[in-house]
């Protein structure tokens, strides 16, 4: 166990071209995640990368990881030309270079964790098992904050189909998982470079260490999640339910705002509703279902107000809110409204993590020649105020409560979690993944809803304007789900919170910060340590 593998001269490992090593784990990560579900590949996504950087120095594994970081991203950001062009009329080539940019930057994340693996493997290879996860793992916890943050595609979203392993992500949130693939992907890397040394060196040890740990890791985590699968079943069996509606209604983003198609639209949210929501506990409709601003036209407000009556149920849905700053400038918030069944606005919830270039310009007096490729008036701002509200009851003021977090705000931890401590029994969210066309994207996105229902053990509603809608229940599976770019209308229960507030919940990103500090000790002791083969040779007794 504390003989490091020799980094020198294995025919078998000259013969693996870098490059193709390079472009093979590029290739790999986005078929990882949805819609292609490969998600076995993730735990030897790494392998070919990791091989290539066996005896490489630093400063050369950054530049091998940063192209193949950007090929991943690349291959799994391709939505973001749709995105722009289709619906923000910007030239194709124009947003493919943006696409491209967006992607270096990404694949920069992969070249600083290559130069940190090649470090780790120099001066520590023992601890690479250790130090190489919670290198990554810091990476994605910064990608999460770093520039209003982007943790879309975190390594340990690929899991999300596998309930026994990801369980315990309602102790380290989605970040332990992605810590766990990685330790796999290190064991395996360690396995193969030691058989390919073990044809010139055959006394050469098994790296038990990288081997071991994980196997032990694994084992615990499926336990874990094993039984908390069964007791989540258990629980759901005897919780008080919900009855929710979902409306998928399925608007073209072309006509969206288009006031010749005004009537079309409230006439197919009406059907559908009518389907869907019927005497329910809530119905729900997609983020900016309506089309014009709720507040602002009595006309259109009061035919809102007939679907609520007719349905008899709660209507929760999606709508611009105009105000005005003291100079008159004109601003919008992304907003959720709460109605009544008797046509009475309760609450109204205002998004807090806006989409840079989407609802705002960030450094805008830099960037004073770009505009948002979204519809509406001036800039989106962020909101205040509480994070739930409640579905209102005929019979008590003390009806459920609940998190709606509007599209982009899904794929944030934090702010999910923030929801479920201020008391959700369930969550909400609300999106048009329209924006993302024909892509990976919506498959992405819904995949990620999956993690926020297990790091708080709260049920899951999703109405999304193209798709993907459904339910999922608080253990992560997937109850319901539509199809993409279809009408639909959907029905179903949600068991309310029936456990104490979880591990995550309560205390947040505790393990990402860990990673942080072990990331950031081995990287300060492989500064001031010897190479390892130095270290060998001056304890030698020859």
């Amino acid at each position: 166990m504390g003989q490091a593998i020799p980094n020198s001269s294995s025919p078998y490992l000259n013969k693996l071209s870098p490059f193709f090593a390079i472009a093979l784990a590029g290739i790999l990560y986005p078929v990882s995640f949805p819609p292609f579900n490969l998600e076995w590949l993730a735990w030897a996504v790494l392998v070919p990368l990791q091989i290539s950087l066996h005896d490489l120095p630093p400063r050369r594994a950054l530049w091998y990881g940063w192209l193949s970081g950007t090929i991943a991203f690349a291959g799994t950001v391709t939505w973001v030309i749709t995105a722009m062009h289709q619906f923000g009329q910007v030239p194709i080539v124009v947003s493919a270079l943006l696409m491209l940019l967006l992607a270096i930057y990404l694949g920069l994340y992969m070249g600083i964790y290559a130069w940190g693996y090649a470090k780790f493997q120099q001066k520590y290879p023992n601890l690479l098992w250790l130090g190489a996860p919670a290198l990554w793992v810091t990476l994605e916890f910064v990608r999460t904050y770093a520039f209003s943050g982007f943790p879309w595609a975190l390594l340990g979203y690929s899991q999300y189909q596998w309930l026994p392993v990801i369980q315990f992500a309602d102790v380290t949130g989605v970040y332990g998982v992605s810590f766990l693939v990685v330790m796999g992907n290190v064991a395996l890397t360690s396995f193969l470079v030691w058989i390919f040394a073990k044809t010139r060196l055959p006394s050469i040890p098994i790296p038990w260490a990288p081997i071991t740990s994980f196997i032990c890791a694994l084992s615990l985590i499926l336990v874990y999640g094993t039984w908390r699968v069964h007791q989540q079943a258990d629980l759901d069996t005897l919780a008080n339910t919900l009855s929710i509606g979902l409306v998928q209604a399925n608007i073209d983003q072309a006509i969206k705002w288009n006031e010749a198609y005004r009537d079309e639209t409230l006439q197919r949210y009406a059907a559908l509703s009518q389907q869907a929501g019927k005497n329910t506990d809530l119905l729900i409709w997609p983020e900016a279902a309506t089309p014009f601003l709720f507040e602002q036209e009595s006309a259109y407000q009061g035919k809102i107000l007939e679907i609520a009556k007719d349905t008899h149920s709660p209507l929760l849905f999606g709508s611009p809110t105009l105000r005005f700053q003291q100079d008159g400038r004109p601003y919008l918030y992304n907003s959720v409204f709460m109605m009544t069944p008797e046509g009475r606005v309760t609450a109204r919830y205002d998004k807090r993590h806006l989409v840079p270039f989407g609802e705002y310009i960030p450094l805008r007096s830099i960037l004073f020649f770009l505009d948002k490729l979204v519809v509406g008036i001036g800039d989106f701002q962020s909101g205040q105020g509480p994070m739930t509200m409640q579905v209102p009851t005929p019979s008590t003021n003390n009806g459920p409560r609940f998190g709606v977090a509007i599209c982009f705000e899904v794929i944030f931890p934090d702010l999910v979690r923030r929801m479920a401590q201020e008391g959700a029994n369930f969550l909400v969210t609300v999106t048009n993944d329209a924006w993302f066309g024909d892509s990976a994207a919506p498959y992405q996105h819904f995949g990620m809803v999956v993690f926020r229902a297990v790091e708080n053990h709260l049920a899951f509603a999703r109405a999304a304007n193209t798709g993907i809608s459904g339910f999922i229940s608080p253990d992560g599976r997937i109850l319901t789900q539509t199809s993409i770019f279809s009408e639909q209308a959907l029905t179903g229960s949600l068991p309310l919170r029936s456990l104490s507030p979880t591990f995550y919940t309560e205390f947040g990103d505790i393990f990402s910060w860990g990673c942080v500090i072990i990331a950031g000790v081995l990287l300060t002791w492989c500064r001031f340590a010897a190479p390892i083969s130095t270290r060998n040779t001056r304890s030698s007794p020859t």
